[in-house]
Order: structure tokens, then C-alpha cells, then sequence
């Protein structure tokens, strides 16, 4: 199996796939996240994945190249329009009946009930913390309104994604708080 992780940081995901598979092409932003990639790496003996520095949506990958690809809490610093880019993109880098999965920050803009929950829980904590967590409300609320550094959508929106692409079996999974987990199969002709 050939693996890409994208947004890919340290290696946490990376180092844990790399034992089980054939090759793992693990991609960041951040040189510095690559060269601790590649040091943990190195560490643990591992030798089968290649780091490379570039941002997701400039990254080239030959067609039908790729067997699974993942994401571990990155893609919700993507612009939207990246997003759709990307999720387009793994669709063709993918082999037939290839996988995606998407692990990461799922909430909208309070249109759920599910997001309405997460949005309350977050104040609340923030609330009883005092002067401290009312400053990070601030914070965060400006983050959230103008959706810069962190950009997050809902599960459906990520499921409207994949099955925009062609995925199908496209399923959604929340795990706690406002992380979830998304997955979809390229189907074979």
C-alpha cells in the first residue's frame, strides 16, 4: 500500500502507518514539522516515508497513485474552496477502490444541533475559567467569526464533499467534543 498523510506535522499518524504499509508520503507546511517527521523517523528505524514541505494545495501527485490517504486535524486551517481543491484532488490521486480519511475539527456555524452543542460546551468552559477564559472567548470568537487560522465545517459538509468527488460508501462518525471522522471509497468501474 502506498499512503499520503496530509497536514502530516510531527509524524504522529505517519510513524503509526509506516510499519504496515509499503511507502508513506507524509506532507506539511512546515519544514520544521518535516524535519521532526523525519528525526522520529530516523529514531524508530523507520524507513519508508518521505516528507516533503509544501502546502496541501499546491502539492502534484500522479494519477491512480495512491491507496489511502488521511488527515489528522489539518484541513480546517484550509480556505473552503481549498477543501473542495483538495478533496477533488485525492479522488484522482487515488487508486480504485481507494480510501480517504478525514479526522479533524467538524462544526459549522451553529446550523445544528450537533454544532450548537459544541459552540455552548466551548463557552461554558470558557465561561466558569474567569477572566482568563473570557479573554479566549474573545479570542476565538473573532477566530470563529472572521474564519481565519482555523476554518473548521460540519461532518454533513465534509460528507457533501466526498460524495461531490465520486466517493461513495461516504460515511461520518463523531468521536468527542468537535472532532470526527470522516471516510469515503473511490469506487471501481
Amino acid at each position: 500500500m502506498r499512503v499520503l498523510d496530509l497536514g502530516c506535522g510531527s509524524g504522529q499518524l505517519s510513524l503509526r502507518i509506516a510499519p504496515l504499509v509499503h511507502e508513506v508520503l507524509a506532507v506539511d507546511l512546515s519544514e520544521v514539522m518535516i524535519e521532526l517527521l523525519e528525526q522520529n523517523a530516523a529514531r524508530a528505524g523507520i524507513t519508508n516515508i518521505e516528507g516533503r514541505a509544501i502546502p496541501i494545495e499546491h502539492l502534484r501527485i500522479p494519477e491512480a497513485t495512491i491507496d489511502l490517504v488521511v488527515s489528522n486535524y489539518a484541513l480546517h486551517h484550509l480556505r473552503d474552496k481549498d477543501k473542495t481543491l483538495a478533496v477533488k484532488q485525492v479522488s484522482g490521486w487515488l487508486r480504485e477502490g481507494g480510501h480517504l480519511v478525514i479526522g479533524d475539527m467538524m462544526f459549522g456555524r451553529g446550523g445544528d444541533a450537533r454544532d450548537r452543542e459544541i459552540i455552548t460546551s466551548k463557552l461554558s468552559v470558557m465561561l466558569k475559567k474567569g477572566p482568563g477564559g473570557w479573554w479566549r472567548i474573545a479570542k476565538n470568537a473573532g477566530r470563529y467569526l472572521f474564519r481565519f487560522q482555523e476554518r473548521p465545517i460540519s461532518m454533513r459538509a465534509w460528507m457533501t464533499l466526498f460524495e461531490e468527488a465520486g466517493f461513495i460508501d461516504v460515511t461520518a462518525t463523531a468521536v468527542v467534543s468537535e472532532a470526527a471522522v470522516v471516510r469515503g471509497t473511490k469506487p471501481q468501474r
